[in-house]
């Protein structure tokens, strides 16, 4: 009930542009902004044979971000966005502050928010991917990441270089609570040529774990590194990932991860493009060192508009010799988890 009346507020006060498609608002102005993920699909998952509650037909609005920017001068600025998300399995709506932060523009070299706002890592891939609506990009669908946090955050370019960093609570920006120390992502890219873009990351940190009176183990971390060409005609990429420790933090015996995915789309033209992605992950080596997540995605999208994209997508995801949660797999008991999604994939943004 908190974090909906919490939500309703926000969409009176003062926010950002929705998933940082936009650059602030100019002085003395207030913008407002919006972006649906929603799709219509059928669902078919099995643990060990046996359907879950997730199998079956149904409407989801995966992601509702609502956003206002208000400009002071050239320099300050103050913004929220709003987070809904609703799922036919449960019929339940969350509502959460994803991003609320004051920011100094000090020039496109430096630039510093205070508050909750995008993460140097996810929402920088999701950018390269581009096909966010459909599905999270390889550290959010794990567990192994996310894409925005409360700390202070910097950013800026120079030249062929870009960079960002955070000091956070390291908890994401679901969790707003104290900790006995803070965690810290950053990431570093360059663009020798338009299209063309190398960058790595790291991350280390409790993940918002240590409170007083509680115990821990380790520090999680985790590397990642990506390279992607994107032109009119085409877009293809990967990322690699390698974590030690991010679900071990407050507990004895150590765990490893890594990951890789790739992806690939083609625009032959009249708003339409063909795309696909695989990833594969081996989400606990130590622990579960058979386990092994495989995913794939395939689909054909059509930009109706400007601000408006239609896809039909295949998913196929799968725990093999173990168990994991994802983005799509509940988790759980169970040595084999499969999962299939056929449906209509929409993104909605103003």
């Amino acid at each position: 009930m908190t974090k909906r009346i919490l939500g309703m507020a926000a969409m009176t006060a003062i926010a950002t542009t929705a998933m940082g498609a936009a650059t602030a608002s100019a002085a003395g102005t207030t913008d407002i902004s919006g972006r649906i993920y929603a799709d219509m699909s059928s669902i078919s998952e099995k643990i060990d044979g046996v359907k879950t509650s997730k199998d079956g037909f149904g409407f989801d609005v995966k992601r509702f971000y609502l956003g206002v920017d208000h400009g002071f001068d050239d320099i300050w600025h103050v913004a929220v966005t709003t987070d809904f998300t609703y799922s036919s399995a449960t019929g339940l709506t969350d509502v959460y502050i994803k991003k609320a932060y004051g920011e100094a523009k000090f020039s496109k070299a430096l630039n510093v928010r205070i508050g909750s706002t995008d993460l140097p890592w996810v929402p920088f891939i999701e950018g390269l991917y581009g096909y966010r609506y459909v599905e999270n990009v390889l550290a959010d669908r794990t567990k192994f990441g996310t894409s925005a946090d409360w700390g202070v955050h910097v950013k800026g370019t120079v030249g062929i270089l870009s960079y960002a960093g955070a000091v956070v609570n390291g908890g994401g920006y679901k969790h707003l609570q104290r900790s006995k120390s803070v965690d810290f992502e950053g990431r570093v890219s360059v663009e020798p040529i338009k299209g063309l873009v190398a960058g790595i990351g790291g991350y280390t940190g409790k993940l918002n774990k240590d409170m007083t009176g509680t115990t821990t183990f380790h520090t999680a971390t985790r590397l990642d590194a990506v390279i992607s060409y994107k032109t009119d005609f085409f877009n293809v990429g990967g990322e690699y990932m390698h974590a030690k420790n991010w679900k071990q933090v407050a507990a004895a015996p150590t765990d490893s991860a890594d990951g890789y995915s790739v992806w690939a789309a083609v625009h032959p033209g009249m708003g339409f493009a063909v795309f696909g992605r695989y990833d594969h992950t081996k989400p606990s080596k130590k622990l579960q060192p058979t386990l092994k997540n495989d995913y794939f995605n395939v689909g054909v999208e059509y930009t109706a508009a400007k601000t408006v994209n239609i896809a039909l997508v295949y998913k196929n995801e799968k725990n093999k010799n173990g168990n994991w949660a994802t983005s799509n797999l509940s988790g759980g008991a169970g040595i084999n988890h499969k999962y299939n999604e056929i449906g209509l994939f929409t993104q909605f943004k103003y």
